[in-house]
């Protein structure tokens, strides 16, 4: 079970913007991410090299502070809203739900739950 102060610390990483330094210090080396009901990718190695490819595609990514956290034994359940701006300068939002098992104080399995219908919607464009 993870303490309220270990959850704080990884998402202080994730708002800081270091999404793969998060992964690297507070996933299990076997842990697992999903993204609504795809196959899970597997183990930490995998997880690191996918964000690091996502952050490579676009040119900044904005973590807003989660309005949510909610903890209870080893779930934990985070709101996150994430602005990524490509290298034309569209920004795209990500409106998600991470719902994660934590084994001890790393994660093992996380889902991220969003509403593929209004995921990536636009939020600025250069010039407006």
């Amino acid at each position: 079970m993870p303490r309220p102060e270990r959850v704080r610390e990884f998402i202080d990483v994730v708002v800081g913007g270091e999404h793969v330094r998060a992964i690297a210090d507070f996933y299990q080396p076997d842990a697992s991410m999903q993204e609504n009901l795809l196959a899970p990718r597997r183990g930490r190695d995998t997880l690191i090299a996918h964000e690091s490819a996502v952050l490579g595609r676009v040119a900044a990514v904005h973590t807003h502070v989660p309005d949510v956290v909610l903890i209870d034994g080893d779930h934990v359940v985070i709101h996150w809203i994430f602005d990524f701006t490509d290298h034309k300068g569209v920004t795209r939002r990500l409106d998600e739900l991470a719902l994660q098992r934590w084994q001890g104080d790393r994660i093992i399995e996380e889902r991220f739950v969003y509403d593929t219908a209004t995921a990536w919607q636009v939020v600025e464009r250069p010039g407006e």
